[in-house]
């Protein structure tokens, strides 16, 4: 656990259940999705705890309704282009900033802090999503889940964002909402801070190796410090 403040040369945000609730239109296009297969949809809640390792996973689980569950690879050929095209449909039709995060961006920036999004979400859909919420220019850097070789919670994309700013990983601050943003900060090195409204797959983020759980993202101001 981190002393605060912490000394800090950029702020990396998660976008799904950090910035943006897209549970709503995520569900929505896995939902046409299994329409067209006709196949039994699956409620929203369901869909909340499914987000966050990227849409080939999420489509996995939504075919067959576990966390865990094992597509059939035939199945999912057909499946992943049908949720592909139908999230491009209604991207942005219910997604939403949460409370807090429009005025959390603007007071880091105006105090002078780097900002970088780093998602799971395919560029396709990250850039115009961010562009349809007013965000795309608070973010200096954005690195979708298909910008790298690999994606949380691997540490590499922090990894690489530190290089792109010359600082060490402990320089990043990591703001997210599940275990795969605190496995991806612990393992590049990098601090982590929770918030306790997104997708972790049902599961209290409290009870997570991280160095603080915030309710909202202005409450990252009093955390850190300008290094």
């Amino acid at each position: 656990m981190q002393g605060f403040p912490i000394p800090v040369k950029a702020v990396v945000l998660d976008l799904d259940g950090t910035l943006l609730d897209t549970a709503p239109d995520i569900a929505e296009a896995a939902q046409r999705m299994l329409r067209d297969l006709g196949m039994v949809s699956v409620d929203l809640g369901k869909i909340r705890s499914f987000i966050g390792n990227g849409i080939a996973n999420l489509v996995k689980r939504a075919l067959t309704g576990e966390m865990h569950g094992k597509a059939d690879n035939t199945l999912f050929a057909k499946a992943l282009p049908l949720f592909e095209k139908h999230y491009d449909e209604v991207l942005h039709r219910e997604t939403r900033p949460y409370p807090g995060v429009m005025e959390g961006l603007k007071a880091l920036r105006d105090a002078g802090y780097t900002l970088v999004c780093i998602t799971n979400k395919a560029q396709r859909f990250t850039l115009p999503l961010l562009e349809a919420m007013g965000m795309k220019d608070d973010f200096d850097l954005i690195l979708s889940g298909d910008s790298l070789p690999r994606k949380k919670p691997d540490p590499l994309p922090l990894r690489y964002a530190a290089i792109y700013y010359e600082a060490e990983p402990k320089d990043l601050l990591l703001v997210g909402d599940s275990l795969n943003d605190s496995l991806a900060a612990r393992a590049a090195g990098c601090p982590v801070v929770l918030l306790p409204y997104g997708y972790n797959g049902g599961k209290d983020v409290r009870e997570q190796d991280c160095d603080a759980v915030i309710d909202s993202l202005p409450e990252v101001l009093k955390l850190i410090k300008k290094t």
